[in-house]
């Protein structure tokens, strides 16, 4: 008896089902982040050694941004894909009559 009155003083955290936030970016979005600030970081690299200084900056900054516009733009359609149909649908009955009536013979 002592030890549940012991358990039931610790607070419990109820977050856990939340998914994980960074800067804005929530669940996979994380790794979308970081792999266009990644391919950005490279792109610079490359363009560095291959052209000059000025070119790697705004190729760091190009491949940066762009991806990490698309990846919002990604994310604020929520984290599965879906698919968005516009229109009316009708949903034909497939009981005739009330739920509980029954027909006569």
């Amino acid at each position: 008896m002592a030890l549940d009155r012991h358990a039931a003083s610790f607070p419990v955290y109820k977050g856990l089902q939340q998914p994980v936030v960074f800067k804005t970016l929530k669940g996979r979005y994380i790794y979308w982040g970081l792999a266009s600030v990644l391919a950005g970081f490279l792109s610079a690299v490359l363009l560095s050694v291959t052209v000059n200084f000025l070119m790697g900056f705004l190729g760091l900054l190009a491949v940066s941004f762009s991806g990490l516009l698309y990846t919002n733009s990604r994310q604020k359609k929520g984290l599965h894909d879906k698919t968005k149909s516009n229109g009316v649908y009708i949903i034909p009955a497939r009981f005739n009559g009330a739920v509980g009536a029954r027909r006569s013979r």
